[in-house]
């Protein structure tokens, strides 16, 4: 492996750079795909957890979050070692992180409901730690690497086309590993075993590979001292004085849970639903949720060039408002699809595949924007304290999605089809619960964003006008 190499603020990134750091997704990508789209259908129809209580269970897990986020992003901003303070986090937990992958999908044999609540709770509490450890350091690499405005979208990009490139293969070759392990006479929690030891032993490989190739650029002796005395509590005080930084949490809170909700009742809605109870439903040679995600993901690689593009010509927030109206359209549109309409079920999921596109690159690219407004108001650098904020978010829409589908599912009457089965019809009430799900209270869920990205202060200009204005106040401090 070559020398590990410095990232200029001031220069274009290389173009190997870019895929290098963007590679990391991969690794955030496969864990969170396996978890947003088939973790609740695992828990209700494998492991026999009554939905609701199953909800309870993942949001235990996010109580733990808002302790350990925010503090190992503090940790990160105050750690002093020769590889820097993000990137020791990468070598020390690659591996640990890969093996978590595991810990999510093993079915207890306990017969108690209470005692799987209760280990599922700690399953999902131990390996979302470790998901912790490794990309609050890494998300907080972003504004470090490039100063850019478009630079960072750029940036983003790159990132995304590996998010997405590794959400469509893990939705579509989980299914058909779990396929392939009941056909070969093995059960469902084997199956589930083997996918998460393959996708957890890939996502080792692009940690390591940005540990050894990024280096981060060098900090002043004052911002040392700065960030060793600043209290938690005055960081977390200035972190929510940062205007741009509430509005940029507010889109990519609504923007999240809308993915993840989705994500996570489209698999239910597609086999009681779309596929009539048919839990061995298949299309174009695939399991229909296969089929469906392939088609969605795949529009979401091709067009992600497109909105880099309108991005860069319009503004981030202006892309971003056009690409969340389309889907609220098109969530609309699912919420009226009756079963067997197949075909139209995937021409549905390519149009969506256009917004997620949307969803996935541009809340990410506006997040390090708000950096630099901290910065100039407080002379300091916290991607770390910001970046664990923002993982947090993340987690907790997954885990609210959770709560929420679950919830729901369970007031309206869900049941867990009996094991061996291949047809299984649902209540009336809730296949109508899964219907509205993914269509209404997706839709508003967006408005909601769209509203928040039209209040967002932060444009072009003004992040160019911050910038210069850092640079004027570090040129003066300089010269004394």
């Amino acid at each position: 492996m070559s020398e590990a190499i410095t990232l200029s603020t001031n220069e274009r990134i290389p173009l190997w750079k870019k895929v290098i750091f963007g590679s990391g997704d991969w690794s955030i990508a496969s864990f969170g795909t396996l978890r947003q789209i088939f973790y609740a259908i695992f828990l209700t129809d494998v492991v026999g957890l009554d939905a609701r209580l199953a909800s309870v269970a993942a949001l235990l897990g996010v109580i733990w979050d808002a302790i350990n986020d925010p503090l190992v992003g503090m940790l990160s901003d105050r750690l002093k070692s020769r590889w820097g303070r993000r990137r020791p986090f990468l070598l020390w937990f690659a591996i640990p992180y890969g093996l978590a992958f595991t810990l999510l999908w093993w079915a207890p044999p306990w017969q108690n409901q209470i005692a799987l609540a209760i280990t599922v709770s700690l399953a999902y509490m131990l390996s979302d730690t470790l998901q912790t450890f490794i990309f609050v350091p890494l998300y907080a690499l972003t504004p470090e690497i490039t100063l850019d405005y478009d630079e960072r979208t750029s940036l983003t990009g790159y990132r995304m086309f590996f998010n997405l490139l590794a959400s469509l293969i893990t939705a579509v070759a989980a299914p058909v590993i779990v396929d392939m392990v009941l056909a070969s006479g093995a059960t469902q929690q084997q199956g589930y075993q083997i996918v998460s030891a393959l996708f957890g032993g890939l996502a080792i490989i692009p940690i390591l590979l940005i540990f050894f190739t990024i280096k981060e650029r060098e900090r002043s002796e004052e911002e040392i001292e700065q960030e060793q005395h600043t209290p938690f509590a005055d960081v977390i005080r200035t972190t929510w004085q940062n205007v741009p930084f509430r509005f940029a949490t507010g889109i990519y809170a609504l923007n999240w849970i809308t993915f993840d909700l989705v994500a996570l009742v489209l698999p239910f809605y597609l086999t009681y639903w779309i596929a009539g109870g048919n839990l061995l439903a298949k299309s174009l040679g695939l399991p229909l949720e296969s089929a469906v995600f392939a088609f969605l993901l795949v529009t979401s690689v091709l067009v992600l060039p497109f909105w880099v593009w309108l991005a860069r010509k319009l503004g981030k927030r202006q892309a971003y408002m056009i690409g969340m109206s389309f889907w609220t359209v098109v969530l609309m549109v699912i919420f009226f699809i009756q079963p067997g309409q197949i075909t139209i079920m995937l021409v549905l999921s390519v149009l969506a595949g256009l917004s997620v596109s949307t969803a996935h690159v541009l809340p990410d690219s506006i997040f390090p924007d708000v950096i630099e407004w901290d910065e100039l108001r407080t002379g300091r650098r916290q991607e770390g304290i910001y970046y664990g904020v923002k993982n947090f978010i993340r987690k907790l829409t997954g885990a609210v999605a959770i709560f929420l589908g679950l919830q729901v599912l369970g007031w309206f009457g869900y049941q867990s089809p009996p094991e061996g089965v291949t047809q299984f019809t649902q209540l009336p009430s809730a296949l109508m619960a899964m219907r509205v799900l993914i269509g209404p209270v997706g839709a508003l869920m967006l408005i909601g964003a769209i509203l928040m990205a039209w209040f967002y202060p932060l444009t072009r200009e003004r992040h160019a006008r911050i910038r210069q204005l850092l640079a004027k106040k570090k040129e003066q401090s300089s010269k004394h």
